[in-house]
């Protein structure tokens, strides 16, 4: 083991804290082999991942010492910007090397706080999915709890506020270099178009520690509700508190937004912080309702309607993609979106999104078959008439409009699609489908 390499530790060190656990052998070589996995761009000293352990070998001792002394300076992140549904989200990559040491002290602290953590919470902890916040969030509307505050943290992980975070981990974290070197990486800074602006807020987004930060804040704020008794599921920064009537709902709003802004010091999004029945609400993609007394999940319309513009993208006429390419993109996405809504009722949306997806294929086929000799040799291949075959191969209908004839039906059925390597909605349902 490349890291276990002598001078690493020193036994006869008087003090032995929780930063020494941290830059322990066996933690820095399973941070590395995690950040080694993860793979990922580098940051702003531009080195990649393939060149982490040329660096580690070569300067482990000075690397470790620095560390230990006080006197290591992480490098500022890179701001990468993603396009979510409104506006972007802003990701701030680290250094390869800072990734490490972030994973490190992760690896120490996440069992030490995984103790403290409420049963309530299920972002980014081990063992612990969405599946299970969507499981739990059926029961409380089985028993009754069917209004919810649906409460948005406004930009959550870009107004943390450093102080107060630093405040509650010193609560656990007694090694005072410890709170110091995460400080550092709060306070690291980011590029921005390689311009350099500080950071005096936020934890961000996009390096191993950041979600167990976040976890760390709204662990206070967990807290607090499970004080005052509420039922509530925690995904993150996303949170639903159940409650068994609007009126009870609208009154837990009021009394719980004071403390979470003037308390923990974040900011609540008064437009999308809203009380509502729950088949109002959107939590993971997912809403609820109720049948024969009985909390029930279904996708959400908008989730639907991201699927749709995605399978629009992956089966676009004009992307100059061959089958092979094609069917593996689709069978990746549908089996991926099935496998997480899983939980959903979406039987009939399915079928109906099938019949959808099936006009959507015979449209690229149609235009992969292109010339008129070529569409009338296939159609004939496929059991048309020929002088049915011929009509049709010089048809002047649109693709979309010619997908939806019966000529294509007939010819282009479900099942050669199904024996071409398509895999449908519906079908991977059924086999993924599990009746709770």
């Amino acid at each position: 083991m490349w890291i276990t390499e002598n001078k690493l530790t020193n036994t006869d060190r008087p003090k032995y804290g929780l930063l020494e656990q941290i830059l322990s052998p066996s933690n820095l070589n399973r941070a590395f082999k995690r950040v080694r996995s993860n793979k990922g761009s580098g940051g702003t000293d531009k080195m990649e991942v393939e060149s982490l352990k040329d660096y580690l070998v070569e300067n482990k001792d000075q690397f470790i010492q620095t560390i230990l002394d006080g006197k290591y300076r992480p490098n500022p992140v890179r701001r990468v910007e993603i396009p979510k549904e409104k506006g972007v989200r802003k990701l701030g990559i680290p250094t390869v090397v800072d990734r490490v040491v972030q994973q490190a002290i992760a690896q120490v602290l996440s069992p030490i706080y995984e103790q403290q953590f409420s049963a309530n919470s299920y972002g980014f902890r081990p063992g612990r999915n969405a599946h299970q916040a969507l499981n739990k969030c059926r029961d409380y509307i089985t028993n009754g709890y069917k209004y919810a505050v649906d409460m948005d943290l406004e930009k959550f992980f870009d107004t943390v506020n450093q102080s107060k975070l630093i405040e509650v981990l010193s609560r656990t974290v007694k090694d005072g270099r410890v709170i110091s070197l995460i400080h550092k990486y709060l306070n690291a800074g980011v590029v921005v178009r390689n311009k350099f602006e500080e950071t005096e807020m936020g934890v961000p987004q996009g390096g191993p520690l950041s979600p167990l930060l976040s976890n760390i804040m709204l662990n206070e704020l967990d807290k607090e509700l499970e004080r005052r008794g509420h039922r509530f599921v925690r995904y993150a920064d996303d949170l639903v508190i159940f409650c068994k009537s609007k009126r009870s709902a609208d009154r837990t709003l009021g009394n719980i937004v004071p403390h979470i802004e003037n308390k923990l010091f974040l900011k609540v999004n008064g437009e999308k912080t809203k009380v509502a029945y729950i088949r109002e609400i959107k939590f993971l993609g997912y809403s609820f309702y109720v049948h024969k007394g009985e909390g029930r999940l279904r996708v959400h319309p908008k989730s639907v309607a991201k699927m749709k513009e995605r399978i629009r993208t992956l089966t676009s006429r004009s992307n100059g993609w061959g089958y092979a390419r094609r069917k593996k993109a689709l069978r990746q996405y549908i089996t991926g979106w099935v496998n997480y809504f899983k939980l959903a009722d979406m039987k009939k949306l399915l079928i109906g999104i099938d019949e959808w997806y099936r006009r959507r294929l015979r449209m690229v086929i149609w235009k992969l078959w292109k010339l008129t000799r070529t569409r009338w040799r296939n159609l004939i291949k496929l059991g048309i008439n020929k002088y049915k075959a011929w009509e049709w191969a010089n048809t002047r209908k649109g693709y979309w409009h010619t997908a939806k004839s019966f000529i294509l039906s007939r010819s282009v059925t479900c099942e050669r699609l199904s024996q071409a390597g398509f895999v449908f909605f519906s079908d991977y349902y059924r086999s993924v489908r599990v009746i709770i």
